[in-house]
């Protein structure tokens, strides 16, 4: 009964917050890495691209922190959550905005700026390649 998110003390939210950081970690090295090798191997498109999708991808993984974060804050003390949509909307308005001026002025390859957008994914197999190895060869498990 104790494994009720319900029940969560403070030990299993640093560990939590470990993933996070390890994530957001796995993310900034995906990113540089893709952009630097797109430096030396791509058209400067291909980079300006992964440099921007990757910078909103990082940007929107801060965002869906806070947000969370804010919304489990008011959760726990009881308070009725007072996020709009509005502000989940505008976080999309905000990249949408981004990729299409940087699209007009020609400046950005869309593929590579979707690709650098999906950085996350990377990181979470990156994660999950982490807690795979921990727990069939170490016989250990992270909560």
């Amino acid at each position: 009964m104790n494994e009720i998110a319900h029940s969560v003390t403070g030990g299993e939210l640093k560990s939590a917050d470990g993933v996070e950081r390890r994530i957001l970690r796995s993310m900034i090295v995906t990113v540089s890495v893709a952009v630097l090798l797109s430096a030396v191997l791509a058209p400067w498109r291909v980079t300006t691209g992964l440099l921007l999708g990757g910078t909103l991808s990082l940007l929107n993984f801060h965002w869906l922190h806070g947000s969370v974060a804010t919304l489990l804050n008011m959760q726990e003390t009881g308070a009725k959550p007072r996020m709009s949509l509005w502000k989940h909307a505008l976080r999309y308005l905000v990249v949408g905005a981004a990729i299409l001026v940087a699209y007009q002025l020609h400046v950005i390859s869309l593929p590579a700026t979707f690709a650098g957008l999906c950085s996350f994914v990377v990181a979470f197999f990156i994660e999950a390649l982490r807690e795979f190895y921990f727990a069939i060869f170490r016989r250990e498990e992270s909560v």
